[in-house]
């Protein structure tokens, strides 16, 4: 494999920092060339000291002065802003890996589509906001995206790896099975999940994760979103799209063929797998993921997803078959009340409650496709607009509630 220079976008994040971890045991193979973060100026310096990176950007414009207090005297350049974070995406390397959680990733993650040969997608809030017109400018710019979601991950390796993503052909494909652990709160009464508090809800069982994602993980929104971005990833009708709840988080993604067969792929539950398939293809490299031992952990179970207790899972369904705008505005809607949840605001029901109000406030299952990242950007500003009147309007006692529950 010949030396690759690695770009990455949203450094301190636990994609980034998974990324990292894994280049630290392959730096014959790999170098860092860009780093960004949006306002964690130590850990970003510390970063690009240790990994000797060329350049260091911070997302927050007013951060610029400290970020070269903590660089000076290293050589790293430093830039500073949202549209630095854009151009940091368009430096020239062989690989950039988009981690920016969130919708702020939209802009980054674009223009370097446009630029770059290789795309490793960790922002899964790209095809989900403006899936249809991303995914026309990596057909446009001739861009090999290759996802980093484990579960995306998992179903492109069954399908044969990152080459089928340059040559796609369904035809003996009869359905893609997206797993999910089914959550911290998978077996609990749905009497009482009203009463879950964010540090419950940040403490997922398998998976090591950020707040926001893990919470997604908890309300079952991340299933949500993941089933948009598969459907825009693979181009592939959403009638082929199922969600199966596997609480080991061992298989992460299965493949039924037209002949009956499955193929599903296996390992721990750890980010650095599906990362190592997406800097390193077409070989395999060795990773600090633990080896999976089938006979020790002796069963694998799977469970329909239970959709009353977790609407965000029928959502899901819902959005798959509607125009397209409705998936940005519900995205927005959630990334508002995961915080205003986190923050205390409003109850843990009360997150997919806000998107599906949200959603039909804003006529969010007619309105259209994003046609540009300006559009995308527009349904965003909307939707959050909607779902803070929402938060706003909530009882009083499940203000009271939250408060309690963040104590």
């Amino acid at each position: 494999m010949t030396h690759r220079r690695i770009t990455i976008l949203g450094a301190t994040g636990s994609v980034g920092s998974s990324t990292l971890d894994l280049i630290s045991g392959h730096e014959d193979r790999f170098s860092i060339d860009t780093l960004t973060a949006y306002r964690n100026v130590a850990e970003l310096a510390r970063l690009a000291r240790r990994y000797r990176a060329r350049h260091a950007v911070i997302g927050q414009a007013s951060l610029k002065s400290e970020l070269e207090a903590a660089l000076a005297g290293s050589g790293i350049s430093v830039a500073a802003g949202p549209e630095a974070l854009c151009e940091a995406a368009m430096y020239p390397v062989d690989v950039v890996m988009a981690a920016i959680v969130g919708v702020a990733g939209l802009a980054p993650t674009l223009a370097a589509v446009r630029s770059q040969p290789v795309v490793a997608l960790a922002n899964k809030e790209t095809l989900v906001c403006a899936g249809a017109f991303f995914m026309s400018e990596v057909a446009r710019n001739g861009t090999l995206l290759v996802p980093v979601d484990s579960e995306h991950s998992a179903l492109l390796q069954a399908l044969g790896g990152p080459a089928f993503m340059l040559n796609p052909d369904f035809s003996t494909v009869e359905e893609l099975v997206i797993t999910g652990s089914g959550g911290p709160f998978r077996t609990m009464k749905a009497g009482d999940l009203q009463r879950v508090t964010p540090q419950q809800a940040v403490a997922h069982p398998v998976w090591s994760m950020g707040a926001k994602i893990s919470v997604d993980s908890a309300t079952l929104m991340n299933k949500t979103l993941e089933i948009i971005e598969a459907k825009h990833l693979f181009s592939i009708d959403e009638k082929c799209l199922n969600i199966l709840i596997h609480p080991q988080s061992i298989v992460h993604g299965l493949v039924r063929f037209k002949d009956g067969s499955v193929v599903a792929q296996m390992a721990q539950p750890d980010m650095r797998v599906p990362i190592s398939v997406a800097l390193a293809w077409p070989d395999r490299i060795a990773t600090p993921a633990a080896a999976l031992d089938l006979a020790k952990l002796a069963s694998l179970t799977f469970e329909a997803p239970d959709e009353d207790r977790f609407p965000a899972l029928r959502l899901a369904r819902e959005l798959l078959s509607a125009p397209g705008g409705g998936a940005a505005i519900a995205n927005a809607a959630n990334e508002f009340a995961v915080d205003a949840f986190l923050n205390g605001r409003i109850a843990f029901t009360d997150i997919v409650r806000i998107c599906e109000e949200t959603l039909l406030k804003a006529d969010g299952f007619s309105r259209p496709a994003p046609a540009s990242l300006e559009e995308a950007l527009s349904l965003d500003d909307e939707a959050r607009g909607i779902a803070s009147e929402l938060a706003n309007a909530s009882r009083p006692e499940i203000h009271s509630l939250g408060r309690a529950n963040t104590a």
